[in-house]
């Protein structure tokens, strides 16, 4: 239960829980959500600056094939980190490394891409008082670079074909 390989299965499975919630609520909350995304990209409640304010997107039709971009980002995050707890729980821990990876990844290009670069700062999110979802961003950004920094911090037991298997003298 202590083993670095354990953390890593609970984190994997963890994050995949939360992201399936994620998208799930995306999904079955759509218009508030929506919502959200809509006044982001609109600046509508940011200083209204016309040095940023001509960032703003307004068309509805890009506004939600941006949000069903993110819904589809945030399913194939949580099925990534799913499949990689399914490969953490059936041992076999390159296929679970890779796939927990790939999973942490996404969620880190989508919350620090995303939501901190894109929303915070070039449609200033950071200045709504309303439509600031940076502090949650922030979270998921920092909980899935840690599970990176642990799982590529921790050496596989696998041999791969290019390693002897010669004990180290």
């Amino acid at each position: 239960m202590g083993s670095p390989q354990a953390a890593i299965t609970a984190l994997t499975g963890i994050t995949a829980l939360y992201m399936s919630f994620v998208a799930f609520g995306n999904i079955t909350d759509y218009d508030t959500n929506h919502a959200f995304v809509q006044h982001v990209f609109a600046m509508d409640t940011t200083f209204g600056s016309p040095n940023t304010a001509w960032r703003a997107i307004t068309n509805p039709t890009l506004v939600t094939i941006a949000y069903l971009m993110i819904i589809a980002w945030e399913t194939v995050t949580a099925l990534v980190l799913l499949a990689g707890l399914g490969a953490w729980l059936r041992g076999r821990e390159e296929t679970a490394r890779r796939l927990s990876s790939t999973g942490w990844v996404m969620q880190v290009l989508l919350f620090g891409g995303g939501f901190i670069a894109i929303g915070g700062e070039w449609f200033v999110m950071w200045q709504s008082k309303d439509w600031n979802g940076l502090s949650a961003a922030f979270q998921n950004f920092v909980i899935a670079a840690l599970c990176l920094v642990l799982l590529h911090g921790t050496k596989s037991r696998a041999v791969h074909p290019s390693e002897s298997a010669a004990p180290e003298r």
